[in-house]
């Protein structure tokens, strides 16, 4: 373990740039000793949230410094994203817009959860009354198992963190994705009644299924990612995928053909007999980042806070590119979305045109 004597106060530039520098060599002094105890390091896995300090400022700075010394590297992380109604700090639209201009330029791989999605499928899926954060992190821990199982265990179809990557990133900076699991049960409870391939493709699609407060329902899915664990028949997966995209084809792009992917691992979680895990890169996951871009636009019209930040050796410039930055992600999940296949892109023209002024 590593550690400081102070946190970093919800306060994105002491993580980023204060308290978190002067932690960030000894972590990776440990990352550098644990990666090279390994036979063949495929990625680092990073689990922070966007709305803090410690999590948003260090983790962040903690991505980039591991992208410059493992470039070739998949750097994967989960990140609780600030929800819509519950939120912890005042500030949190500041850290999640500083933190997504950080993670769309370092990331290879972001897997977006979001606390009040988490609640939602305690209350209404696991009728828990009181939920704690433990079950939340029940539920998180069973897709980051899930996504990391083909590395773990042998199955017929495999996939690992690159192998997803390939298949769910049509484009380098959209790389955020929504994930769910199926068959969802509280803790300590083993599923009593065996599923279906069927059962857990209607499941994994079911946007009630989701750990992001976003409804697939409202974009388009550019790619999808099913990890199936257990005695699956591969057959039946592909029939499952197939008979998904013909009734549902207009919530996926067209101009992406074989847009769902799909892995099977032999090896089961502990108490089910099958399990699925889904990942998807929806378009409708811009409305998570279009309601922080508003929020942060709103605080940061008037300077609110800002001196904290700037107090911290922070410069406004970055508070004005991180907001553009988001903007620009917004507005390239709409263009995708309502992109058709025989639209010129506009993208294809303008290297051109920069390599003539040159």
């Amino acid at each position: 373990f590593v550690f400081g004597q102070s946190g970093a106060g919800n306060n994105w530039a002491k993580g980023h740039y204060t308290e978190g520098a002067e932690l960030v060599d000894s972590v990776l002094d440990v990352v550098r000793r644990e990666a090279e105890g390994t036979d063949c390091l495929q990625g680092f896995q990073i689990t922070h949230s966007l709305g803090g300090g410690t999590g948003a400022g260090m983790g962040t700075l903690l991505i980039s410094k591991i992208r410059e010394e493992y470039p070739d590297r998949m750097m994967c992380t989960f990140s609780v994203i600030p929800s819509p109604k519950v939120s912890d700090t005042v500030v949190e639209p500041y850290n999640a817009t500083l933190s997504v201009h950080q993670l769309v330029e370092n990331s290879d791989e972001t897997f977006c959860i979001d606390n009040e999605a988490l609640y939602d499928i305690c209350f209404r899926t696991l009728k828990l009354s009181a939920p704690t954060y433990g079950d939340l992190n029940h539920l998180v821990s069973l897709v980051m198992s899930g996504v990391t199982t083909c590395l773990r265990f042998p199955g017929q179809l495999n996939s690992d963190l690159r192998k997803i990557a390939v298949n769910m990133v049509p484009f380098p900076r959209l790389h955020f994705f929504m994930v769910g699991f199926a068959p969802l049960t509280a803790r300590g409870s083993a599923s009593y009644r065996a599923v279906t391939v069927p059962e857990l493709t209607q499941q994994m699609f079911d946007a009630k299924n989701m750990m992001a407060a976003s409804d697939p329902r409202h974009g388009r899915y550019l790619t999808v990612s099913c990890i199936y664990r257990g005695k699956v028949s591969m057959k039946e997966v592909e029939d499952q995928i197939q008979s998904v995209q013909a009734k549902n084809s207009g919530y996926f792009v067209e101009w992406i053909p074989g847009n769902i992917s799909a892995a099977q691992c032999d090896i089961p979680p502990r108490g089910v007999k099958m399990s699925s895990t889904f990942i998807c890169n929806s378009t409708s996951i811009q409305s998570l980042f279009k309601r922080i871009g508003e929020q942060f636009s709103a605080m940061y019209r008037r300077k609110a806070f800002v001196h904290w930040y700037t107090g911290e050796g922070m410069d406004e410039l970055e508070f004005s590119e991180a907001e553009s930055n988001l903007q620009d992600l917004v507005s390239e999940y709409m263009q995708y979305q309502d992109a058709g296949v025989d639209d010129e892109m506009y993208g294809d023209e303008i290297p051109l045109e920069e390599e003539a002024e040159e």
